[in-house]
């Protein structure tokens, strides 16, 4: 998927997809499973799908103000290059993208052992996040400018902030894959 371009319908049923191949994947692996981490300075299963729940979080209130006709914030009202500041974050958030990125420390996840109901917990949100898409599909969701959940001055598209969402719930969907095929990963018995 071309997350640059991509358009409401598809990153629908992206993260529909998402959502999906976590419960098939992660959903049967056990607490000490989710929380086994590669190294110390690598996360767990369970911290990637924490992180993506945190972050995710943030962008509901952005939704909700889209959704209610809020009036705009200074920042949104005089965006500099909102455009630009949504496709450097899409492209620095690819899949594909090999550069590792640290997480703003509000959206860093736990680092002692979180529940296993967190699965569950982000195929829920994802409910969520797809309910808030399909109530803002008749908006020009192009020319919406919202700040970003981590700095007022960043701006950009509610478009982008969904393609956002989205292509950063499959990096971490990636990541989290990778740990488990990792050789020293625990095997149930």
């Amino acid at each position: 998927m071309d997350y640059l371009t991509a358009k409401l319908p598809a990153l629908i049923t992206e993260a529909n997809n998402i959502a999906a191949e976590t419960k098939s994947t992660f959903d049967s692996l056990t607490p000490t499973q989710l929380n086994w981490k590669p190294s110390p300075e690598r996360w767990s299963v369970a911290q990637c799908f924490e992180h993506l729940l945190t972050t995710s979080k943030g962008y509901f209130p952005k939704i909700e103000g889209v959704i209610g006709g809020i009036k705009p914030t200074f920042w949104q009202r005089m965006p500099v290059l909102p455009g630009l500041a949504g496709r450097l974050l899409i492209k620095s958030l690819d899949p594909k993208s090999t550069r590792k990125i640290k997480a703003p420390k509000k959206f860093q996840p736990a680092q002692s052992n979180i529940s296993a109901s967190v699965i569950d917990d982000f195929v829920d949100l994802q409910a969520k996040i797809v309910e808030k898409m399909k109530a803002t599909e008749h908006l020009d969701l192009e020319k919406i400018i919202i700040t970003s959940p981590v700095a007022a001055a960043i701006t950009y598209s509610m478009m982008d902030a969904y393609r956002v969402i989205v292509v950063h719930e499959r990096r971490h969907f990636e990541q989290a894959r990778r740990v488990t095929e990792e050789p020293s990963f625990p095997r149930q018995s």
